[in-house]
């Protein structure tokens, strides 16, 4: 319902600070205000950019809680992660510029808040994180903090309470009047984009590691072995996948091995020998729920984009994006029959 003084339902400003902070608040009312749209506002907003702040503070305590180590090597794991998010961090200045030229602020926030979040967080974090009780190496401790510092010049515009107080407890701030507000925002750097397109191919890999170890109720401490038909693959992150999939191996192969679960994508063919570590007819059961609803999904996409409408108003982007899910929903509707075709023996 629109929101009116009269109507006495405009949240109290005051109320929500004291309940999310200030800066939850902030970001709460730029996600619901995209440029040339009505405010659609929703008290969960806040709360989101609550949780954004805590992953924040949370990801600065990870990082400080580490013990350093001198004179020791990054892992090949770490080292890799290293040269990826530099080249992501530097995609992410360049589409916050573009979105800040065209005063797309809203846009400019998501894209922040998915770099730190999605990118930084949930992937970088987790490769170079050390073992329990471990040291990190002094190269890989400091490439993160420098890291933090440049995704916290970004965030300061959206989130400037808790940026300025990680700023000066991330490190030394002995200068007087130092204040992440007077540094200066990230330069546009040219872009390594080979290594950010081979990145997006080990998450969907991982991401098959894992929901296989889900599907199939197989022990995370279980290593397995990944077999690849490689086509367009490059094996630049192979330690990555090798730490964050628990792999024994992972080996190239010419040709369709016998009882593994399968990935197939343009770039290649991967294959996880599970022998008797699953019940086939409960992964049956399962591929075929998989199957009806990768279906469903690419009728709803391809309602979309038979939509003379909705693809002549569309954004480029937008429609790049509906076209990668079409193909990305066909390739996994022709592996999870060809899947559901070898466990029943047709």
């Amino acid at each position: 319902r629109k929101m009116s003084k009269s109507l006495g339902n405009s949240p109290d400003p005051l109320q929500l600070i004291e309940k999310y902070s200030a800066d939850g608040v902030r970001v709460g009312m730029l996600l619901c205000s995209p440029a040339g749209n009505d405010l659609l506002f929703d008290e969960s907003l806040p709360e989101q950019g609550r949780n954004f702040t805590n992953k924040l503070w949370n990801a600065f305590r990870l990082v400080k809680s580490w013990q350093v180590e001198k004179d020791t090597r990054p892992t090949e794991a770490s080292e890799r992660a290293i040269v990826w998010f530099y080249e992501r961090l530097k995609q992410g200045v360049r589409e916050i510029e573009e979105d800040f030229n065209q005063y797309r602020i809203s846009e400019a926030l998501m894209t922040a808040y998915k770099l730190f979040w999605d990118e930084f967080s949930s992937w970088y974090l987790e490769i170079v994180k050390p073992e329990y009780q471990k040291p990190i190496d002094s190269r890989t401790y400091q490439s993160t903090i420098e890291m933090f510092e440049v995704l916290l010049k970004i965030l300061h515009p959206f989130v400037p309470f808790i940026t300025e107080e990680i700023w000066h407890l991330l490190k030394d701030r002995t200068a007087p009047g130092s204040t992440l507000m007077f540094e200066k925002a990230p330069s546009v750097k040219p872009i390594d984009n080979e290594k950010i397109k081979h990145f997006e191919q080990v998450k969907e890999i991982i991401t098959f590691i894992r929901n296989t170890r889900a599907q199939l109720q197989i022990s995370p401490k279980e290593k397995l072995a990944l077999l690849i038909n490689p086509l367009d693959y490059s094996s630049d992150f192979d330690p990555v996948i090798l730490k964050l999939g628990n792999l024994s191996e992972i080996k190239m192969i010419s040709e369709k091995p016998e009882g593994a679960v399968s990935l197939i994508t343009a770039e290649a063919e991967y294959y996880i020998p599970v022998g008797e570590l699953h019940n086939e007819e409960e992964e049956l059961k399962k591929l075929n729920e998989e199957l009806v609803y990768t279906r469903g999904f690419l009728e709803s996409v391809m309602k979309k984009l038979n939509n003379d409408k909705f693809v002549g108003n569309a954004p480029q982007k937008v429609l790049d994006t509906e076209y990668k899910k079409k193909a990305d929903a066909e390739t996994r509707i022709k592996s999870l029959e060809e899947r559901i075709a070898l466990l029943s023996g047709n």
